[in-house]
């Protein structure tokens, strides 16, 4: 039997193809190959930088399906299926939405593979596949390395990812992620990862948690373990990990660069509004949060979320200003998006400020980086400028150049330096090929 295993690309531009210069390695399709016994022939294609191969025989086809992707996935799928080739579909999207999935799938895959992957290639393998398979969240990888060959060859970034935890147990109303683990939180045997580490050559690791510190002694438990290894390590957490003072020198010893860390916003209402519960305790501005951050010489990728009900147009540029004081070594202005299946999203259904039909991820006007609803004080068409003008005026060469200066941060070791111009170029070419990106190729 060969299987094929498929990452898609958001999309394309107006007028050529788009490559995604700062592709990371599909760290869920190296564990489906994990999952999927040896008997069985694998390839994996990324739709990202290479052509899909629809004529080579197969047997069955995966596909991780995102919202961003979805389109342009199920594009994918469509035309496998009409060769005659079964099609699997999973990912957040075929389980968050999973009759719309089952549009373009012989069977769609909800939630976490692990209990189930093998139940479902064997049942391809007797000719016996369900409709749907239902897998419940649970542990990462439970005695399972991840099948790293399959990236060889195909330019992704030098960083391995690697995934310690599952899940977040806070409820902001905008995320996708405490939807599909239902505010749970599974966590991976610490030997396993440390033995995923030392199983690959790279000396940069990605820990793709949601978010790494929701149980913060087993992040100190990792960090002690991973001290002897001398990598150095980034990773998603929640800005309450200044207030433990202890966890943030574990962090430091152990050779964490710095974390992508959700600000979402400067302003409290528009907190509230989110239910971001982590960022509201002690709320001040953030000056003593981003302070302890500076002095344990965390690169943080400052992360935001614009277009609440109390965003104006001069709040997004008091955030832009925020980011630029703060030397951010890399920052992220997002238009608050309604995810399918969040509060977020029935809220604004209810009120009826939804645009293109409620469905932007499939609507063929919509454009990447627009606005997809009616904000309450200003304009949609708003809301997309001044978010663009910030990520513009934040990558801009004077910008670039003026954070690196930063003593605390990027110019603290060698390590961070080199790291900050390996990067920052990268991210800042890819901040503006995508904007105005139509989902999908067709």
């Amino acid at each position: 039997m060969k299987l094929t295993l498929i990452k898609p690309t958001i999309g394309t531009g107006e007028h050529s193809l788009y490559v995604d210069e700062g592709r990371m390695e599909p760290l869920n399709l190296g564990v489906l190959a994990a999952l999927t016994p040896a008997c069985v022939e694998v390839s994996l294609f990324d739709d990202r930088m290479e052509d899909i191969p629809f004529d080579v025989p197969t047997d069955l086809v995966a596909i991780t399906v995102e919202t961003y992707t979805a389109r342009r996935a199920y594009e994918i799928a469509d035309e496998y299926r009409a060769r005659g080739v079964k099609v699997v579909l999973g990912g957040f999207q075929p389980t968050l939405l999973p009759a719309e999935s089952a549009r373009h799938a012989d069977v769609i895959f909800i939630g976490d593979a692990e209990t189930m992957w093998e139940t479902l290639i064997r049942d391809a393998q007797n000719g016996t596949l369900k409709p749907v398979y239902k897998a419940k969240p649970g542990i990462p990888q439970p005695g399972l390395l991840t099948r790293r060959d399959l990236y060889e060859g195909k330019g992704y970034l030098p960083i391995s990812l690697v995934q310690f935890t599952r899940g977040c147990h806070f409820a902001c109303d905008f995320c996708a992620v405490s939807q599909y683990f239902d505010r749970q939180h599974y966590m991976r045997n610490i030997k396993e990862v440390i033995e995923e580490i030392e199983s690959q050559q790279r000396s940069l690791v990605f820990f793709v948690d949601d978010n790494i510190a929701v149980n913060r002694e087993a992040l100190k438990e990792l960090c002690r373990a991973l001290i002897p290894l001398k990598i150095n390590w980034v990773s998603q957490a929640s800005i309450d990990i200044t207030q433990d003072l202890e966890l943030m020198g574990f962090m430091m010893k152990s050779g964490c660069l710095g974390h992508v860390i959700g600000f979402e916003s400067i302003n409290r209402d528009n907190l509230l509004n989110a239910k971001k519960s982590p960022n509201l305790s002690g709320f001040s501005g953030y000056g003593e949060q981003v302070s302890i951050l500076r002095d344990h010489g965390l690169q943080t990728w400052a992360a935001f979320v614009l277009g609440y009900d109390f965003e104006t147009e001069d709040s997004i540029k008091q955030t832009l200003e925020f980011a630029l004081e703060n030397h951010f070594t890399f920052a992220a202005f997002n238009i608050l998006m309604p995810y399918p299946a969040t509060p977020l999203y029935d809220r604004l259904k209810r009120e009826g400020r939804l645009l293109y039909d409620g469905q932007w991820w499939l609507h063929p006007e919509y454009r990447f980086n627009n606005a997809a609803f009616v904000p309450k004080l200003m304009t949609p068409e708003a809301l997309t400028n001044a978010c663009h003008e910030a990520r513009t005026r934040f990558n801009s060469v004077p910008s670039v150049i003026r954070r690196f200066l930063d003593l605390k941060t990027n110019m603290r070791t060698m390590t961070r330096m080199i790291s900050y111009w390996k990067f920052t170029p990268i991210f800042r070419r890819e901040v503006i090929k995508k904007h105005g990106m139509r989902f999908g190729l067709k």
